[in-house]
């Protein structure tokens, strides 16, 4: 299984075990809207979180596969101009 499958099912455990824990508390109806709202606001700073993340790491996969094609370009010039 990926970390990004791994990674999205476990945000979906939690955010469901939270809603349920949520709607089956003995609480007054304002009062877990007030708690559905807070969980939701944690949730989506957390989803972001993760995005910025896995947006960080794509950008430096990208960073490195384009380096090395540069470095592998650069040497192909460079073995024309030599043997050419």
């Amino acid at each position: 299984m990926s970390k990004s499958k791994l990674l999205a099912g476990i945000l979906i455990g939690a955010a469901v075990g939270a809603v349920l824990g949520i709607l089956l508390a003995p609480d007054k109806g304002a009062e877990t809207r007030k708690k559905l709202s807070r969980k939701k606001d944690k949730m989506r700073e957390n989803l972001m979180n993760k995005f910025g993340e896995v947006k960080e790491t794509i950008k430096e996969k990208y960073d490195s596969i384009r380096k090395e094609a540069n470095e592998i370009l650069e040497k192909e010039n460079e073995a024309k101009r030599n043997f050419g």
